[in-house]
């Protein structure tokens, strides 16, 4: 059974959440404070993180800076009452995997999480292309590379948040930190960069 931790301290939310979770298989360990969470997620790894931006005494987004959340064996996901760019584009820099703007439907977050453990395990298998094949790739997240190679399929935004399972917001700022990382001033030069891993996407195209 998977393990969801949960760090949020509104009862209400956390219960209907957890519920939902329950009911599609599985395990959830709440907390309300991020002293206890970091304390937890550092004796064991669960399959998926869920974190609040707002929680008395240690932010969200603190949290991710102390989790070491870019380097943390399994993805984290943020969710945050504010809908604003900046606080997205900060959440991913501190290693989010995704932010989820509140309120959200708990069968569909439910839907979410399961998707993105699935892209995590499939992009930590060592089978993704193209990490292995242009320059600049080790400097991208096992994420990013996900982006990536939906963009040199030609997916929109909506088609690749709905591939990985994030939203297209999410897929946006990814997008945005790829050309920063890979130096491209613009998207047919990201476009020139990516094409340099033509053969092997043919294959993976090919394979599915």
């Amino acid at each position: 059974m998977s393990e969801i931790f949960i760090v949020d301290d509104n009862p209400p939310l956390d219960a209907a959440l957890t519920m939902a979770l329950n009911g599609a298989g599985f395990d959830v360990v709440n907390f309300v404070d991020g002293e206890s969470f970091l304390r937890a997620a550092r004796k064991r790894t669960p399959d998926c993180i869920l974190i609040d931006t707002y929680l008395p005494g240690c932010p969200g987004l603190e949290m991710l800076k102390r989790l070491g959340a870019p380097h943390y064996p399994a993805p984290v996901l943020v969710v945050s009452s504010r809908h604003d760019i900046p606080t997205a584009v900060m959440a991913m820099r501190y290693g989010a995997q995704d932010f989820i703007e509140k309120p959200f439907d708990p069968a569909t977050l439910v839907v979410r999480i399961r998707e993105t453990i699935q892209a995590w395990r499939g992009a930590h298998s060592g089978d993704s292309p193209l990490a292995q094949i242009f320059p600049g790739h080790e400097r991208l997240t096992a994420r990013e590379r996900e982006v990536l190679e939906q963009i040199a399929r030609g997916a929109s935004n909506k088609e690749t948040g709905r591939d990985l399972g994030i939203s297209s917001r999410t897929v946006e700022v990814h997008r945005a930190r790829i050309m920063d990382k890979l130096a491209a001033k613009n998207a047919a030069d990201l476009m020139r960069i990516v094409l340099r891993a033509g053969p092997v996407l043919g294959k993976l195209k090919a394979s599915r």
